[in-house]
């Protein structure tokens, strides 16, 4: 009789486990298990109160209470923030990516969470899935109990506490779903190619993209790298190497990589209707506030020793060795992969080639973060890449991710002997969880600025010199504005705080109007579009100013009526005079109604037609993979 291994001989060499478990995941009782135990981590987001002190914890709150003022208004793809920059408005979504907002954003507004409650359970499922996507990831070619410590491994792992707790860093600790999915569907595509791998590639990778363009960017060399060495090796099996021309070399390295290429592909494509506008409007944003001063990098390398230092804390990273938050790497799991890659790497066969492949990963992606690696942060040809992680330790989630994989190595005999829970599986999971039990807290606060509202917005924004950003028209960061001053002043009087009902600045002393000759008033208002009647009895143009930064997507046009049709369009002009770079609209003369709205530019445009098209031929292809593995079903039957 056939085992398992036997039949999967020309996959799968006798040291590795079969890659196609024996037990279904739904009744994998070691899956269910790690799921449960992953609730040590949840549970700190479960307690009353929210960590307001904790260092993004405020900043994601406010992203999603600008997310759903936008969504109040039909836009379920938001690019513009109106009431950041005291205001001024910022096309925050625009440059960052919004996926953990989405899914903030539908519990929000479908079940009615609190905008806090929202938040939290958004980090507790990142943290439930970051466990399922590693389990499932290493349960495909180590094994279950191998799953089992790399998935607790990568939940526990100070680096992702510390974005959990501390950091408080939703778009990176909910793009710790996505890694270990993107190597496990890149994996699944080249060791035995189907179509649903090319769905699993771009899937995964598109979410990535659409959850953290920052870690993509950390991640994708990894990933490379990955998606390589795993094509030549499988494809060195496929006949005699030693014999093979290379022209036939070629051919097999192009038809094990094609699956992997063209699902990743297809997550390029996927997520186009973010990269792309990203891409071309970057240049419209002022950056400099997010490199300089107490973000410039320089000053936050980490020492050597502040990897095992046991050093724990609450507060943000400073220059110099004395951090009050910590950025080791956890005893446990480093010496869990130390143990790990020693016993299996004599048995290993081709699976040292992955293995080779992340602990080179994990050393390098620990080097670049430290002080020893600084003067290549100043290098021409890789500064680039180093320097899109902001500060130094943010390529620790690389380390993370691969310490985590190869601390399941230490488990993998256990594979052999028994396939199930046993007391040796039991005290490396009581480990884990005990090497993690410092960290596994949050530090509970009532918000400074009160409750959530556009007064509280403001406060936030001047007390911390967050979310403060500009475009590129912009001379000089504004610290307050007309519009914060009335959300305070609501606040003051004690009701309740709402959004002020025009953008026009009226006693504008950039473009002063003569109202001798000139009437003004706005019809219709929200968060992205404004419709104004003018009446303009000059015979030349006079200027309206809004308050409201310029950036590409803005567009004015002259209405034929009261919420008419549009007879053409009008100049936006950023403001020339002065430090902000409003919009300013020339009306001509008469009266009419002047519409202003912010749209899509063409690189948005092609980018959401570029994602619905992947979308269409993932679809299609799936409709004909299906229909032609039913045919093969069926043919057996009607030749009988």
């Amino acid at each position: 009789m056939v085992s398992d291994m036997e039949r999967d001989a020309p996959i799968l060499s006798k040291t590795e486990w079969s890659s196609s478990s024996p037990v279904a995941l739904w009744r994998d009782g070691l899956f269910w298990l790690t799921l449960a135990l992953t609730s040590f981590a949840v549970a700190p987001f479960m307690l009353p109160g929210y960590f307001w002190g904790a260092n993004d914890a405020r900043h994601h709150v406010y992203f999603l209470f600008e997310f759903d003022r936008v969504v109040q208004d039909g836009i379920w793809w938001p690019r513009w923030s109106p009431d950041f920059a005291f205001g001024y408005g910022y096309p925050f979504f625009n440059i960052y990516g919004g996926f953990s907002h989405f899914v903030a954003e539908l519990l929000l507004h479908f079940l009615h969470f609190g905008y806090t409650g929202a938040i939290e359970t958004v980090f507790g499922l990142s943290i439930v899935g970051s466990a399922a996507a590693m389990y499932l990831y290493i349960r495909s070619w180590l094994g279950r109990p191998s799953a089992v410590i790399a998935a607790l491994a990568y939940v526990y792992i100070p680096y992702h506490l510390l974005n959990l707790y501390v950091r408080a860093n939703l778009s990176e600790s909910m793009a710790f779903l996505w890694l270990p999915l993107c190597l496990w569907t890149v994996r699944q595509a080249i060791v035995r190619p189907s179509y649903r791998w090319v769905v699993g590639a771009a899937v995964s990778y598109a979410g990535l993209m659409l959850t953290s363009n920052l870690v993509i960017v950390l991640f994708t060399p990894l990933l490379g790298l990955y998606v390589v060495v795993l094509v030549f090796v499988y494809a060195a099996e496929e006949g005699n190497s030693a014999r093979q021309k290379l022209g036939q070399r070629i051919w097999l390295w192009v038809q094990r990589a094609f699956v992997p290429g063209l699902g990743l592909l297809a997550g390029v494509g996927l997520s186009a209707i973010f990269w792309l506008p990203v891409l071309f409007e970057y240049k419209d944003v002022r950056v400099d506030q997010w490199f300089d001063v107490r973000y410039d990098f320089h000053g936050h390398f980490v020492y050597f020793f502040q990897l095992f230092s046991p050093r724990w804390g609450f507060g943000t990273s400073i220059v110099g060795p004395n951090d009050p938050i910590g950025f080791q790497l956890g005893i446990v799991p480093v010496v869990f992969a130390v143990l790990g890659v020693g016993m299996i790497w004599k048995s290993a066969g081709r699976l040292r080639w992955e293995i080779t492949c992340l602990v080179i990963a994990a050393v390098v992606a620990t080097f670049v973060g430290l002080t020893w690696a600084a003067p290549l942060w100043d290098f021409p040809l890789i500064k680039g890449v180093l320097r899109a992680a902001q500060f130094p330790w943010r390529w620790f989630s690389i380390t993370a991710l691969c310490v985590s994989i190869l601390a399941g190595l230490i488990a993998h005999r256990q594979t052999r002997l028994e396939d199930g829970l046993n007391l040796p599986l039991l005290a490396l999971i009581g480990l884990i969880l005990l090497g993690s039990y410092p960290y596994v807290r949050v530090e509970v606060r009532e918000p400074a600025e009160g409750s959530v509202s556009l007064a509280g917005l403001m406060r936030f924004q001047q007390s911390s010199d967050e979310m403060t950003g500009s475009t590129r028209w912009t001379k000089e960061i504004p610290k307050w504005s007309p519009i914060a001053d009335e959300y305070i002043r609501q606040d003051e009087t004690g009701g309740p705080v709402k959004p002020v009902t025009t953008m026009i600045d009226y006693a504008n002393r950039t473009y002063p109007l003569d109202y001798k000759t000139f009437a003004l008033n706005s019809v219709a208002h929200n968060t992205v579009m404004e419709e104004v009647y003018f009446y303009n009895q000059r015979d030349s143009e006079q200027r309206v100013v809004f308050n409201q930064f310029y950036y590409p997507g803005w567009h004015a046009y002259l209405l034929d009526g009261e919420h008419g049709k549009v007879v053409r369009p009008l100049n936006i002009i950023p403001e020339e005079t002065g430090p902000l770079g409003r919009m300013t609209v020339p009306v001509p003369h008469g009266d009419g109604y002047l519409l202003l709205r912010f749209e899509d530019t063409p690189p948005r445009t092609i980018g959401k037609d570029i994602s619905v098209v992947t979308m269409i031929l993932l679809l299609l292809g799936g409709l004909w993979s299906t229909r032609s593995q039913w045919l093969l079903r069926i043919t057996p039957s009607l030749g009988r």
